[in-house]
């Protein structure tokens, strides 16, 4: 015998309309520093920068390649000068500055495509890009442009 189909007595719930993405970018100092690549390297580079009690606000770190045994950390920090003290202290072979572009933003699907986009549209490249979320309410990208000062205004009138 054949079963009988059954219609859902439940209906579909709408989506919530979404809401307006908040933009707030800035200028801040990036750090960079390059070692000799070894095992513990970031353990070390944390600890030198807690030890000045420095906090690290955004970071990205790699090694170039086996064959150069290199190692780059790029980082946000709220103090510029203990946090060079710190990696100096520790052997960096370099240690540059550079203004970057610092994006604190909804964290929803489509926001950093909408800040990438409304930079592009503006004809600015963006050089570099790295960011972090987590399950809270706010992202951060730090970005590295042709004109950061053009892509703030930007980025913060999206």
């Amino acid at each position: 015998m054949p079963s009988k189909s059954t219609k859902s007595a439940s209906k579909a719930v709408p989506k919530p309309k979404a809401k307006k993405l908040k933009f707030h970018a800035r200028p801040v100092v990036e750090i960079t520093a390059t070692f000799k690549d070894t095992v513990g390297l970031t353990a070390k580079v944390a600890k030198a920068i807690a030890s000045e009690n420095v906090n690290i606000l955004a970071g990205t770190g790699y090694s170039a390649s086996a064959i150069y045994r290199k190692a780059t950390f790029s980082l946000i920090v709220d103090d510029f000068a203990k946090a060079e003290k710190a990696l100096d202290k520790i052997g960096a072979a370099d240690v540059e500055e550079l203004s970057v572009v610092l994006v604190e933003m909804d964290n929803q699907v489509g926001a950093l495509e909408k800040v990438c986009k409304g930079v592009a549209g503006a004809g600015i490249n963006i050089f570099y890009f790295y960011a972090t979320t987590s399950s809270g309410d706010t992202a951060t990208v730090v970005l590295k442009t042709a004109d950061d000062k053009k892509a703030i205004k930007i980025i913060n009138a999206l």
